[in-house]
């Protein structure tokens, strides 16, 4: 009989427990950079609000620095329901979406009042949409990398003609390489995870990021001139597997949505102020800041968006560039 109790009460307590286990899910989000980086700060204000709208049931747990794999394999992974959550550059995108390569054309976006008018009104919900039912892949919100500038290590940067001859690493997308091949560099694709052992070793000369991503990866150790060239606007999209994010129940999927909404703008925020700091820390850490003569850098790169706007939807490019916030 005190077996069958002993039993009973055993019984009891792992089915509670297995309930309690039910209630709380814990979602893993990948993070390309840092726990002090600019994506870290909305993915934790993401998940304070997530834990608070739901009353605890709901949680993250962060992944710094690829620990879950590159950008390709994270936006894959969402998709496959692998990673339950990540923020990327949009830089692999245009890999499974064509529209996704307008984040790659030169000069399209020129503040980020434009980017932010453009990315949160209908055009940035058609790309959410395409991404979703292409990929498997749900975009909460528009985070921000911000305006991508060039370092390297060879000379400052004042017209395109100054990059002739720089070994350029471009993010793995084919308008980047056109792009920086127009300016005179010689371009290569190369996966974010190898960027900066191949700086160190001078495999690569040059590459190119928002400010935040600069520091945060400690480019300074290995790049001497940082180029305030401000080529592209970079989103920085917070994403859901589809398929997760459907299995939740109406309400949590509400919960979700209303905690990447105020998330989003305490990034960005967040991503502004660290630009304009970071540039005086860079040049404390011994980096030589320009600033290049844009004109001439927009006039080089013109034929690469003529090439590029059929593929990536005239109408789309133009309503970007286009775009009055």
């Amino acid at each position: 009989m005190r077996k069958f109790a002993f039993a009973a009460a055993a019984a009891i307590c792992f089915t509670a427990g297995a309930a309690a286990a039910q209630e709380t899910q814990v979602l893993d989000v990948s993070l390309a950079l840092g726990p002090d980086s600019h994506h870290a700060i909305g993915a934790l204000k993401f998940g304070e609000e997530l834990d608070r709208l739901s009353g605890g049931r709901l949680t993250i747990r962060p992944h710094y620095d690829n620990a879950l794999g590159g950008e390709r394999e994270v936006v894959e992974g969402i998709g496959f329901g692998l990673i339950d959550m990540g923020v990327t550059s949009t830089g692999p995108m245009g890999g499974f979406v064509d529209d996704f390569m307008l984040f790659d054309l030169p000069y399209v976006f020129t503040s980020v009042e434009q980017a932010y008018g453009f990315l949160d009104g209908p055009y940035g919900d058609g790309l959410v949409q395409k991404l979703e039912e292409q990929a498997g892949v749900k975009i909460l919100g528009w985070m921000e990398n911000g305006f991508r500038h060039n370092t390297n290590n060879v000379r400052t940067l004042n017209t395109p003609d100054d990059l002739e001859g720089i070994r350029h690493r471009t993010q793995e997308s084919r308008v980047q390489v056109d792009t920086w091949s127009a300016l005179g560099a010689n371009a290569s694709p190369m996966a974010w995870t190898e960027v900066f052992t191949a700086l160190q070793q001078g495999v690569m000369d040059s590459q190119e990021n928002p400010i935040a991503t600069i520091y945060d990866v400690k480019f300074y150790e290995v790049q001497k001139y940082l180029n305030l060239t401000g080529h592209v606007y970079s989103p920085a999209p917070f994403m859901m597997g589809a398929q997760l994010f459907n299995s939740l129940s109406e309400e949590d999927q509400a919960i979700v949505l209303e905690a990447a909404k105020i998330a989003v703008p305490v990034q960005r925020e967040a991503s502004q102020r660290m630009e304009q700091e970071l540039i005086t820390k860079l040049e404390e850490q011994g980096m030589v800041v320009t600033q290049p003569d844009i004109a001439l850098f927009q006039q080089r790169v013109q034929p690469v968006i003529e090439q590029w706007k059929e593929t990536v939807g005239v109408e789309l490019v133009d309503a970007a560039i286009n775009f009055q916030p």
